[in-house]
Order: structure tokens, then C-alpha cells, then sequence
């Protein structure tokens, strides 16, 4: 059955983003951007608004050490709030530099192995910014595989998106999916197709998606209902039955906008 989420992208101006440097025991902030809301405080928010699934960008962790990962899960359990996935919004796996693609795809490892700690079930990897070509589709397919095996021994499922150059149009982006057997997951996220071809695109990668980020568009802080709407339709129309994830980025009270999208998307549920 469909299930409500919310990722922490939506209260990324109450956290904060953080900058990481390796240390012995994993990531650590170094940024100086202290928000006025703890990643370690968001599962019992999330839970308050009825909500029991959440989505964490990377750079929302304050650090990666083992005792902050422990904190995270006995909050998570306190609240009954499942890590439905680890979002990874960092590095290129088609990048044109050998040596530089394998630096990023170690990140990515090493993140993985923070998304399994915490108990994720999925982590959502770029598909990658190259231009789409023969070439960097077959490439960025190859690479997702190498990824979702070592993800899969490590107990954790590996999503991509529509999300940056390569899969800003659904062709790119079905090329990699039917190459994978589906052993690639998929977030679909309603505000990243852009133009006249947006519903098309969507309509085409529904049918294939685990989890949808239910972004509307706002003008003057007013939601364009009609267009949010559309969009949601077209999950009915795919039988989608994954994780709507509730986004807002907008300036305005987090909650107020989140809320409003809540009451538009439970029909769907």
C-alpha cells in the first residue's frame, strides 16, 4: 500500500547543510552552518505529523561516527520511523576521468556503508551528469549495477532518480532501468522534468517507480494546485503503490506547506 514520507531536503533551511572531512571514524561537519533544527530531533517531527517514513540527504548527517548512527536508529525506533532510503546527492559516476569516476564511486561506496549502518533500506545514487549518448547511458548502467551489488551484500537496495543531465528526459533514463534487470530502483520526482514535455516524461517512468517526491510548483507562495494535481494523477494511472515523499523547498513555514501537500496527496494513499 502507498505510505506518506517526507526527505529531509524539505526542512533543509531548518538543518542546515553540512561539509564534510574524513576522519577515522567516517564523516564529520565542518561547516559552520548550524541549523536550527538536529537531524537527531526530525524522526520524532516527522512521527508528530503522522508520518512514518523518512528520506535523509547525505550532508544532513552532523557526522557519520558510530555513536551519533546509534543515536539516529534508537530515535527512529523510538518513533516508529522507518529510513526508507539514504539520498547520495553527491559525485558523477560517468565522469570523464577515469580516475576521478572510481574517487567518486568510493564515496558513494562509503556512503553506502553509512546508509546500511543506519538502517536504510535504499540508497538513491545519481545516474550522472554526462550528456546522455550510448555511451554514458551503458556506462552509467554499468556502474549502478556495480554499486547495487555492493549495496545488496550490505543489506541495502540502490534507487536513481530523474535527477541532473543525464536523465532529464525519461528516454536516458528507461535505457538504464531496462538495462538492469530490475536491480535498480527509482525515485521519480515530480519537479525535475521540465517543459512541454514534462507529464509525458513522468507518465513513461511512473509505471517503474518505487517512490515519487510530490514537489509542487507555488507562485507567489500560492501552490499551483492544478499542475500538483496532474502529476498525482498520473501515480493512479501507473498503479503506483510506493512512498509518496512530501518536498518543499520554497521560502515559507516548512510545516504549513508540507501540510498542505499532506491533504492533497491522501487521496492517492
Amino acid at each position: 500500500m502507498p505510505e506518506l514520507s517526507i526527505s529531509t531536503w524539505s526542512l533543509h533551511r531548518a538543518l542546515g547543510k553540512a561539509w564534510y572531512d574524513r576522519t577515522a571514524d567516517g564523516f564529520v561537519n565542518r561547516n559552520a552552518d548550524v541549523g536550527r533544527v538536529q537531524l537527531i530531533d526530525v524522526p520524532g517531527e516527522v512521527a508528530s505529523h503522522g508520518i512514518r517514513q523518512l528520506e535523509i540527504c547525505h550532508f544532513h548527517f552532523p557526522t557519520t561516527d558510530d555513536a551519533f548512527i546509534a543515536d539516529l536508529r534508537a530515535e527512529l525506533d523510538r518513533h516508529g520511523v522507518s529510513l526508507y532510503s539514504l539520498l547520495i546527492d553527491a559525485w558523477d559516476i560517468t565522469h570523464p576521468d577515469p580516475e576521478q569516476r572510481e574517487r567518486d564511486m568510493s564515496e558513494i561506496r562509503r556512503w553506502i556503508d553509512v546508509a546500511s549502518a543506519c538502517g536504510a533500506a535504499n540508497v538513491r545514487v545519481i545516474a550522472g551528469e554526462a550528456e546522455p549518448t550510448t555511451e554514458s547511458i551503458a556506462l552509467s548502467a554499468e556502474n549502478l549495477l556495480q554499486l547495487s551489488d555492493y549495496a545488496r551484500d550490505c543489506g541495502v537496495r540502490v534507487m536513481t532518480e530523474n535527477f541532473k543531465r543525464l536523465t532529464q528526459r525519461a528516454a536516458p533514463l528507461l535505457e538504464i532501468l531496462n538495462t538492469s534487470d530490475g536491480k535498480i530502483g527509482l525515485c521519480t520526482d515530480f519537479g525535475n522534468f521540465k517543459g512541454e514535455h514534462k507529464l509525458d516524461d513522468l507518465a513513461a517512468v511512473l509505471p517503474f517507480a518505487d517512490s515519487v517526491h510530490t514537489k509542487a510548483d507555488y507562485e507567489d507562495g500560492v501552490m499551483v494546485r492544478d499542475r500538483f494535481l496532474a502529476c498525482l494523477d498520473l501515480t493512479r494511472k501507473a498503479n503506483f503503490s510506493g512512498c509518496y515523499t512530501l518536498i518543499f523547498q520554497d521560502p515559507g513555514e516548512e510545516w504549513t506547506y508540507l501540510n498542505a501537500l499532506k491533504r492533497e496527496v491522501l487521496p492517492y494513499l
